[in-house]
């Protein structure tokens, strides 16, 4: 079997101590949602999902039913939460069928729903979608007692709590953040006095988890950080996540140019003496960011490597002068940690000027990954 020179590897056991430190933000009856959708932002949606459920993680938030279908498939048995709500009739079937818990948000979805429950007999947790200032998915939080006033009508329909998503809880300014909490209290208040149970109400993500322990209510959504990832790569006072995601390959060439010697597509980098260059075995067409080019860091030999000319699409280039012993077929580290140095998923995102999020993505679900 011929063999790609590059390798993702996954540490679960990262995985368990993030979650450990996600607890220890929290007080004792608060639970967790772990979210898993984009498949498990590129570790694996079911490895990453059996492991939280058997560190008893309350339940798991996907994206759409097909993940909610692929995790009861595979034998995931806590709630699962579709986060982007249902829109079709077989969206409401597999629902019901898979005990999936969908986010709704508009009444055609409750319409959906309520008749696919009154075909088969049966009631269908949900969690109603409130926009509290993101506006994003949600029903206007001044709207909310309307909507759940229409919802008393459906009697087949459970809703088990609100959810709504801080958009701005890792910028510095608390003072947005603070008015998203205190419309979504508003919100879960006007509820209960309507006589809604509201057991689950979750409006915290990672950011919130960390900053705002009054936007924690019954549960939390904690996501990037279960990763080893931060909210955003300088959120403020980082705590000591543990990362998961290794992503390596080989060096594929080593060189000697001299001085004034252009490298890469476009020339974008000119050497500036006697360069010792080595040609590594991934680019942008393997998750790593084209955006790169000229800055950021290769590890080799457990030395930070930086990054010269264009990224392509398959190799990069690092410079290694001065290193002795650089060899062809020596570990090129992309991301993760290796004798004491370390590329975060947060340098790469600082470097590339985007977030940690679309880094894990866009490496994991490129590659076979191995799990340890």
């Amino acid at each position: 079997m011929i063999e790609s020179p590059n390798r993702v590897k996954i540490d679960l056991s990262s995985l368990v101590k993030n979650l450990e430190l996600v607890k220890g933000f929290l007080g004792p009856e608060t639970k967790i949602m772990g979210i898993v959708k984009s498949d498990a932002y590129g570790h694996g949606l079911v490895p990453v999902a059996k492991v939280l459920e058997a560190k008893g993680i309350y339940c798991l938030g996907v994206a759409h039913p097909e993940e909610g279908v692929a995790l009861r498939k595979s034998g995931i048995q806590c709630p699962v939460v579709i986060l982007c709500g249902i829109r079709s009739r077989d969206d409401a079937a597999e629902a019901l069928a898979r005990r999936l818990t969908p986010v709704i948000f508009d009444m055609e979805a409750v319409e959906l729903l309520s008749a696919e429950c009154l075909k088969r007999g049966k009631k269908i947790g949900v969690h109603l979608k409130v926009d509290t200032g993101m506006n994003r998915l949600g029903v206007p939080s001044e709207k909310v007692p309307g909507f759940m006033r229409r919802l008393t009508d459906f009697t087949m329909l459970e809703v088990r709590g609100l959810t709504s998503h801080l958009s701005s809880a890792d910028e510095p300014n608390p003072e947005f953040t603070e008015m998203q909490i205190e419309r979504f209290e508003r919100a879960v208040n006007e509820g209960l006095s309507m006589g809604f149970r509201l057991d689950f109400n979750n409006l915290a993500n990672s950011a919130g988890v960390i900053r705002y322990k009054r936007s924690h209510f019954n549960m939390v959504r904690p996501g990037i950080m279960l990763y080893g990832g931060l909210p955003s790569p300088d959120f403020p006072d980082p705590p000591p996540l543990a990362p998961v995601m290794l992503f390596c390959g080989k060096v594929l060439q080593v060189r000697d140019l001299p001085s004034d010697t252009p490298v890469g597509y476009g020339r974008t980098y000119y050497t500036t003496g006697a360069q010792k260059v080595a040609v590594v075995s991934a680019g942008y067409g393997d998750g790593l960011p084209r955006s790169l080019s000229n800055k950021g860091a290769v590890l080799i030999r457990s030395r930070r490597c930086r990054l010269l000319g264009t990224v392509c699409m398959n190799m990069a280039v690092c410079d290694v002068t001065g290193m002795e012993g650089v060899a062809v077929g020596d570990e090129a580290v992309f991301l993760g940690a290796t004798g004491g140095e370390a590329v975060t998923g947060d340098d790469l995102a600082r470097w590339g000027n985007t977030i940690s999020y679309e880094v894990f993505c866009s490496i994991g679900q490129r590659h076979i990954r191995e799990y340890s």
